[in-house]
């Protein structure tokens, strides 16, 4: 089995390494931070063997090097020969020589793949992005309007592109695993959100420009501070540069308090001005509104299209026969506040999120077709390898499920079909249901009735109701959606003390109940049913960041056949290419074009998409601008009974008849046949014409 990200990516020689390993950083950052949620605490992580035996090298023959240099300047004034005076210089310049070669190993250890890795990364990045702008996969939105950092709008390529890889996502996920399709509005009330509890938490910390008022985010700030001298104060002592990459390590679990107090100690000033910057403080990242013309009714856009997903678990369950586990899946738009956004498609203030909810029983979290996932194998970073300051190593997903690294057969299951998963347990459920009073649960018929020992919670109306007065109702329905462990906490404290704290989260705060307040004990029933809280298994995909990933990951050079210029090359699978094939006259010729409308009109019958081209360019510009756009086929007509077929990256062609040109293209578009095959099938092509 191939997940997702392998099967929309197409290998290919020319594939630049640097893609490579971007590639391979991204996807295992998504599987090592979401393996399980153990993980979700960074720890400290020890810096680098390697690295750190390089920084202390470095600093000891700095130190050398300081006291070759005062015995240097010693003799001087002492007036030494000067023949002894240079065999010290000689040693000096030796030390220096050492120093610089250390300088250079350790550089390339922070790097990743050498001293001019970083430059290397960043210029191939501008060549992709400046070429996805002139070709018009997407350029910032409102441009005319000097543009808003965070809105980008999709051209005709970049639209066909997603529209791809959103079409075979359905096939991938919905078609294949009889998932549920919901699509639900953007706008969300207020209600909602404070249930699921985005309204309060929802947030990131964010510091001011206190001259300015310009707004960052704080993580980012220290981040980028703490990797910039990593990467550029290389005389920086070992102790210094561990210490470094351990606020990098723990990074997402400081608290504004203690983010605030690494921006001042490490003097930490606004990117733009140099001013000083508030201390760090929450900004929610939704987008807020109003519903309706009072303004009286809040809401805000989305952030992700989960809770749609939730508020319908009822009925959802109701139409797949209440029966457990099934999924539903949602695509659609969703909207975050980004504080400072930057990184073009990876993080923007708009995106399309593609998300499941895989509703299963708590009790039994295997899945029917995890052994096909079983042998896979995963770049996985537990929480053992993090403290003990190892470094991630490749599991199989079966030894992971065994080991307890992934928790169960069907987390497992959907890390194999496609990784960004997590297991948001049955908090969204249980939270809605406290908050609607309507009961988000499921249901398990005996064939015999059961004796169980069932936890019975009987809140005092009468004195709740003098106690807590209008709040009365919120306090009841907390109380009785307690799960066992809870309330048998709860009655141990009241036992003992007489009195507990418990927070009442519609509330937003913790309230004392007292012993004469609520009645908790556990009785033996007869139970034909068990009544319970799914958990949720959730695959989410950010569809743009895997669409800026396959624009790296697909983009290459290649040199034009006089060798004069460098050609930009998308290798895009077939499958997900914006543009399936080219139609080209060879010259203008009125019988050329009409065999090539005669071509287009056959494309069109079958449901290629393709673009036709009579300008009196010539084939090879023709040819290399349709590569550029990533188009895997060009069809050339140079006669009226048959034409060629040239494959992009190979540039190898085939001659097929006119007749038959359209099935050819559909059979290895749809993936019924591969260049391969057809290569061996019809006679192939050469030309003397110029190709690029």
């Amino acid at each position: 089995m191939r997940s997702f990200y392998a099967l929309i990516s197409s290998p290919n020689s020319y594939r630049h390494p640097l893609v490579s390993r971007f590639l391979s950083l991204r996807f295992s950052h998504f599987s090592s931070l979401k393996i399980q949620q153990s993980t979700a605490t960074h720890t400290i992580t020890s810096m680098d063997a390697a690295e750190e035996s390089l920084r202390r090298a470095l600093a000891e023959k700095q130190s050398r090097i300081e006291a070759q240099g005062n015995v240097v300047r010693e003799l001087k004034s002492s007036g030494t020969a000067k023949p002894e005076i240079a065999a010290v210089v000689e040693a000096l310049n030796a030390l220096k020589l050492e120093k610089a070669s250390i300088e250079s190993q350790l550089q390339a250890v922070v790097s990743g793949t050498g001293a001019s890795s970083s430059v290397n990364r960043d210029s191939f990045r501008q060549a992709v992005v400046n070429t996805l702008e002139r070709r018009l996969f997407y350029i910032p939105s409102f441009k005319i309007y000097r543009g808003v950092a965070g809105l980008y709008d999709y051209g005709p390529p970049g639209c066909a592109v997603k529209s791809n890889v959103l079409a075979f996502w359905r096939q991938h996920f919905v078609l294949e695993e009889n998932m549920l399709e919901v699509d639900c509005p953007c706008v969300t009330p207020e209600i909602v959100l404070k249930a699921s509890g985005h309204v309060d938490k929802f947030t990131d910390l964010m510091v001011k420009d206190e001259k300015t008022g310009t707004c960052y985010r704080a993580d980012h700030l220290l981040k980028d501070f703490c990797k910039e001298k990593l990467e550029k104060d290389l005389s920086m002592p070992a102790e210094k540069a561990a210490e470094l990459k351990h606020v990098l390590a723990v990074l997402d679990d400081l608290s504004a308090e203690e983010l605030g107090a690494k921006i001042k100690e490490y003097g930490i000033t606004a990117p733009d001005t140099k001013n000083p910057l508030s201390d760090p403080y929450p900004f929610n990242l939704m987008f807020q509104t109003s519903i309706g013309p009072s303004g009286l009714s809040p809401g805000y856009m989305r952030p992700e299209t989960a809770q749609g997903i939730f508020v319908n678990f009822k009925d959802l369950y109701y139409y797949n026969g209440n029966k457990l586990p099934f999924a539903a899946a949602q695509i659609g738009q969703a909207f975050r506040n980004e504080i400072s956004p930057r990184q073009g498609l990876l993080r923007v203030r708009e995106f399309t999120l593609a998300e499941i909810e895989h509703f299963v029983d708590p009790e039994d979290k295997s899945h029917p077709k995890y052994s096909e996932v079983a042998n896979l194998e995963f770049l996985m970073f537990p929480r053992e390898e993090q403290v003990s300051g190892q470094s991630a190593k490749r599991l199989p997903l079966g030894g992971a499920v065994s080991r307890g690294i992934v928790n169960n057969e069907t987390l497992a299951y959907f890390i194999g079909r496609c990784v960004g998963i997590a297991d948001r347990s049955a908090y969204d459920l249980r939270a809605h249901t406290e908050k609607s009073g309507v009961p988000l649960v499921a249901h398990e018929k005996f064939s015999e009735p059961r004796e169980v020992e069932k936890l019975v919670i009987a809140p005092v109306k009468k004195e709740l109701g003098l106690a807590f007065k209008g709040n009365q109702k919120m306090v009841v329905e907390a109380l009785e959606a307690m799960d066992e462990k809870e309330a048998m906490d709860m009655k141990a404290t009241l036992e003992a003390k007489g009195e507990a704290e418990f927070h009442v989260c519609t509330l937003g705060k913790a309230v004392t109940i007292k012993k004469n307040m609520v009645m908790i004990s556990k009785e033996k029933k007869k139970e034909h049913q068990r009544v319970f809280t799914p958990s949720v298994i959730e695959p989410s995909f950010g569809i743009g960041r895997i669409i800026y990933c396959l624009f790296e990951h697909s983009f290459y050079m290649r040199p034009s056949k006089a060798g004069d210029e460098q050609l930009n090359v998308f290798c895009f699978s077939p499958l997900v290419a914006p543009i399936k094939c080219t139609v080209f006259p060879l010259v203008q010729n009125q019988q050329y074009e009409e065999v090539s409308r005669l071509i287009s009109r056959s494309l069109t019958a079958a449901g290629i998409s393709h673009k036709i081209d009579i300008t009196g360019t010539s084939i090879g510009k023709r040819y290399a601008r349709t590569d550029e756009l990533g188009v895997p086929f060009a069809i050339t007509v140079d006669s009226t009974s048959s034409v060629t077929i040239r494959e992009r990256d190979s540039k190898d062609q085939i001659r097929v008849s006119v007749e038959k040109v359209a099935s050819v293209v559909k059979e290895v578009t749809d993936g019924q046949s591969t260049w391969t095959d057809v290569w061996e099938i019809y006679p192939p092509h050469s030309s003397v014409s110029a190709d690029e």
